[in-house]
């Protein structure tokens, strides 16, 4: 057998291996930065598709392929929602800043799965504390984890 004609083969089953991202069951709710940032991911996979089958890359063309099925598929899911500035209760796309019993203080906006970024204070729609806050409001007291978080404001900015 011919080193080329192994290399082809491993190149099938890599290419074989690649599989499908998986896509969340979830509502994809998504706030106006979330859809703009899939446009944009999808703008960009587009380019590069077009890039990598140019350059005939396979294993490359089939990795943005797959990606962009994903985002396409998310932008065809995708429900818009924004908070309605007078609700006092924790709705989705709200920024909420809780402090616990240690007087450790946080704040989260809630956002889609897609846009969840923790280092960047977003937390997703699905996520433990994002579930046990909304509906509430300042001064109720949510429990995540055994800990006790206090709501001290609500904002939808």
């Amino acid at each position: 057998m011919s080193r080329a004609f192994t290399r082809e083969e491993d190149s099938e089953a890599a290419l074989a291996d690649i599989g499908e991202r998986p896509v969340s069951t979830h509502r994809n709710l998504v706030t106006p930065e979330g859809l703009a940032m899939i446009d944009a991911e999808v703008a960009r996979l587009r380019e590069e598709l077009g890039r990598a089958e140019a350059e005939g890359v396979r294993e490359r063309i089939a990795l943005v392929a797959r990606d962009l099925r994903y985002w396409t598929a998310r932008r065809e899911s995708a429900e818009l929602s924004e908070p309605d500035p007078k609700d006092d209760v924790v709705r989705f796309g709200m920024r909420v800043t809780i402090v616990n019993d240690d007087e450790e203080e946080r704040t989260w906006k809630i956002v889609g799965e897609d846009e969840t970024d923790v280092s960047q204070g977003k937390i997703s729609h699905v996520s433990p504390m994002a579930q046990a806050l909304f509906g509430k409001k300042v001064g109720d007291v949510a429990t995540v984890s055994g800990k006790n978080w206090e709501i001290v404001s609500i904002a939808t900015r």
